[in-house]
Order: structure tokens, then sequence, then C-alpha cells
């Protein structure tokens, strides 16, 4: 059978694959905008992925911002879908850019996909030895121990040692 395109469609580069992760889903307001003011509170403060961000705090940040704006007819998840992107930068956008087209679809997904990244199960495992191996050092003051182990228990808080403080 012959190829019936024609040379500009022969041309034109293939566009099917280069779908964003994120699924924003369908907003069914009228007249809905973003506000200028709302993208630049979310930009203020990215999270880039480094070694000494939480993630945690990220999201919880995150969460507090988008909180604050309210449009009828649209749902609050739908607004955080949108806008994470704008809230991350570096390895974390690339990390974002190489999510399979379509793979997230709720706010849920992409708070379980986003923190699985980068902060895994096995730097849970680490935080919780450092606690249970936690001792105070050779000549260490009391009051400076007491803010290391403080800063431990804070880092892992959101994984089971509500308890121990």
């Amino acid at each position: 059978m012959a190829d019936t395109r024609t040379m500009a469609e022969l041309l034109r580069a293939p566009t099917e694959g280069n779908a964003e992760a994120i699924v924003v889903p369908p907003i069914p307001a009228e007249n809905f905008e973003l506000k200028h003011s709302l993208l630049n509170l979310v930009t203020s403060k990215q999270f880039f992925g480094f070694e000494k961000e939480d993630p945690h705090a990220h999201i919880r940040w995150f969460n507090k911002i988008t909180s604050t704006m309210k449009y009828k007819d649209v749902p609050d998840s739908a607004i955080k879908l949108m806008l994470f992107p704008f809230s991350i930068d570096g390895p974390t956008r690339i990390w974002l850019d190489k999510e399979p087209p379509r793979s997230i679809l709720t706010w849920d997904d992409l708070v379980s996909k986003f923190i699985n990244k980068f902060f895994p199960p096995s730097k849970t495992t680490n935080l919780r030895n450092e606690i249970s191996n936690f001792q105070q050092r050779f000549d260490e003051p009391f009051h400076e121990t007491w803010d290391r182990s403080k800063d431990l228990l804070r880092a892992c808080l959101h994984h089971g040692f509500t308890e121990l403080h």
C-alpha cells in the first residue's frame, strides 16, 4: 500500500509520547485562571532534590500555599496537580519529566511517587538505625546532644518515631 502522506506531513516531528506525566482532571468552572501571584508563591521556594532538602516539608509547604486559594467548581487536587511542576526544579524537574506519560492521575499518586523518589525506604532505615544507636559523643555538651537527637527525630517523624519525643 502506498504512503499517501504529503511532504509536509512526512517532515513534521512526531508528537505522540510527549504527554506530561501529570494528568490534570477537567475543570468544569467557567473563566478559571490561576493568578500570577499564586505562581510566584509556588516558585519562590522550589524543591531541587538535594540531599539536605526534606520532601515532606516541601509537600507541607506546598499544601499550605495551595490551600490559600479556593475556586468555585475547581477541585483542590486539580489546582495542586496543575501547580506542582512549578514548585520543583533541577534534578526534581528531570525526575518528573522522565515519569511515563499520563502516569500520575491523582494528587496522592504524585505525593507517593515524589516521596518514594526523594525519601526512599533506605533513607528511613538509615535514620531509624541512627536513632536506635544514638549516643552522646565524647566531650559533647548535653545541650548539643539533645539538639542532635531532636534533629534526627524531626527528620524521621513521618516514619513512626513520633512516640519517641
